[in-house]
């Protein structure tokens, strides 16, 4: 490609609302440009880069035994009624009428869509196990788009989706997604963890892996351990207190000659941190009652004062399709008091109680007092504060013992979710009626799988890994163009003649070559070239007359020369 016949408008400053470095760089290289909110257009060089992910992603779905389909995007209502996710979904769906009436949306995932087309497909077990996949643009009315590609309302996903007959079945499925995966993070040169997580909207049986690739800029907190190979996301990571302590630590709670709760004034006392500051104590003293409205009935969590509330372990305790932190009028009707003063002893007797395990295993402790201005001393679990619900509630701590090894530490990263793979089970499967008969003749539902990989997502992910102040740093498996060829002077017939036989022969050794024949100073060719990131630059200079040509790779520190007619083996070898 000749890059005067190339449309890549480069930027020399990034977007005002360009915060993540990744959204800076692509829109600045010309990669992308947005025509509206979370949506984007992708210029050439960004199409050649998908273009590129896609080739690898099919290699590896393929070689896992993955059949290609495509599934349209206009889904009908029905199937998400019948599945019962048209009406919790919330509103990232985008929902629409045709001229008739009938209802439709515009597909964020294909859960429903590929259940039905099995469903009436596949009759007979001998047909199972099955794996398809397909690689489509999917849309969510995402109610913040930022960070470019990161989050967008309209993206590009390979979404895959497994049929068996029984469990062996599934968890051979599951584990070729698995291993694929793997081998495409690893062919795209990702430092990246596989991490346990939840299933969300998605749903299944409770087995979800995310994939995610670190980066400062991602909205994941990534919780592994210093000695082991445990990693999670933040909302499943356990804590070492629930794989550890149970029943033992809430059996001694109950023990020992405590003094009877005792209420005592607090004014102005509403905050964790008002309150150890104003009593001289530590947090972990205290007892936190949040109240939450849990599908329509208040809930109230008890953790430590130290400890945030998981309120997605939360949700998956009570199997429940929202949680969300009650307002002042839901907490002063269940518990008399405003926010800030709520505590476990004498809520409203249809407040259901989850104690964290952290605070069964206390031996006393202090809580509000369902009253303004008020705490309670002396709170002991077990005695004061029934035990019926206890769990882990909590976010884990950095720094806090691994639940899985006991040895390391738990530490933490900020990732970017580029993949997910769940067992679906038969939550769509039963709902859909895709059902199969088995060796007995008796009909049964699909056990199924789902695996999808954010395309998009993982354009932008790279580019947060592989950057520097000057631009793009590709890694050579996905560049738009293997070689940037550029001339200093075009108008030097020696440099141009001797770009233009170059170009040629590299072409013709199978190598993608982008030549700079653009009439430019040298300083702005090196800074696009820099800004575009291909992996190999080379440079024809003054020293074309010994026969000389400057080599150098955008991720290395220095430059060197080679002798022209060495070139192609040179780059034949190279890559």
């Amino acid at each position: 490609m000749r890059q005067t016949q190339l449309l890549s408008p480069t930027l020399r400053q990034a977007p005002a609302d360009a915060e993540a470095a990744s959204h800076q760089l692509l829109v600045r290289a010309g990669y992308i440009r947005p025509l509206a909110s979370g949506v984007y257009s992708y210029l050439p060089l960004g199409w050649r880069v998908m273009r590129q992910l896609e080739r690898i992603i099919r290699e590896e779905m393929d070689r896992a035994g993955a059949q290609e389909v495509h599934l349209p995007a206009l889904l009908p209502a029905e199937l998400w009624k019948q599945s019962g996710r048209y009406s919790v979904y919330g509103p990232e769906l985008i929902r629409l009428q045709d001229r008739h009436g009938r209802e439709f949306a515009l597909g964020p995932t294909h859960e429903e869509a590929v259940t039905a087309l099995i469903r009436d497909e596949v009759k007979s077990y001998k047909r199972v196990p099955l794996t398809v996949y397909q690689i489509q643009t999917k849309y969510r009315d995402e109610r913040r788009p930022r960070f470019g590609l990161l989050r967008g309302r309209e993206f590009l996903m390979k979404d895959a989706y497994s049929f068996a007959i029984d469990t062996d079945g599934l968890d051979a499925s599951y584990r070729a997604m698995f291993d694929a995966y793997h081998r495409i993070m690893r062919r795209l040169g990702l430092r990246y963890r596989a991490i346990e997580a939840d299933a969300g909207a998605i749903g299944g049986d409770g087995t979800t892996h995310e994939f995610t690739v670190l980066a400062d800029v991602g909205e994941d907190t990534v919780v592994s351990c210093t000695a082991c190979e445990y990693a999670a996301n933040l909302e499943r990571a356990e804590s070492g207190s629930a794989a550890g302590n149970g029943a033992g630590g809430r059996e001694g709670s109950r023990e020992g000659n405590y003094p009877a709760p005792e209420r005592f004034p607090t004014p102005g006392m509403r905050t964790i941190d008002e309150l150890a500051s104003g009593l001289g104590l530590k947090p972990s003293a205290v007892i936190k009652t949040l109240i939450y409205t849990v599908d329509g009935a208040p809930v109230a969590v008890l953790v430590r004062g130290d400890h945030e509330v998981n309120e997605i372990k939360v949700k998956n305790c009570l199997d429940a399709a929202a949680v969300e932190l009650a307002d002042e009028e839901t907490v002063a009707a269940v518990s008399g008091a405003p926010i800030g003063f709520a505590g476990p002893i004498g809520l409203r007797p249809d407040v259901r109680v989850l104690v964290d395990r952290d605070v069964a295993s206390m031996s006393e402790g202090i809580a509000g007092a369902n009253a303004e201005d008020t705490h309670v001393k002396h709170v002991v679990p077990g005695r004061d504060i029934p035990l019926e619900t206890v769990g882990d509630y909590r976010n884990v701590m950095e720094g806090e013992a691994c639940p899985h090894c006991g040895e390391g530490r738990l530490q933490f990263h900020r990732g970017i979710e580029v993949g997910h793979v769940f067992k679906l089970g038969t939550k769509y499967s039963a709902a859909l009626g895709a059902t199969v008969l088995d060796p007995n003749g008796r009909e049964q539902p699909l056990l199924m799988g789902c695996y999808g990989i954010g395309v998009s997502r993982l354009l932008a992910a790279i580019v947060e890994q592989h950057h520097d102040e000057r631009g793009i740093i590709w890694p050579r498996a996905i560049a738009p163009f293997q070689v940037h060829l550029i001339p200093v002077a075009w108008k030097d017939e020696a440099q141009r003649q001797a770009a233009e036989r170059l170009y040629a022969e590299l072409q013709q050794a199978g190598i993608s070559v982008l030549l700079d024949d653009r009439e430019e100073r040298i300083g702005v060719k090196l800074a696009d070239a820099d800004l575009f990131g291909m992996p190999l630059r080379l440079v024809i200079g003054r020293s074309i007359a010994e026969g000389m040509v400057e080599w150098k790779e955008r991720a290395g520190t220095g430059a060197e020369t080679v002798r022209i007619e060495h070139c192609i083996d040179n780059v034949l070898e190279w890559v």
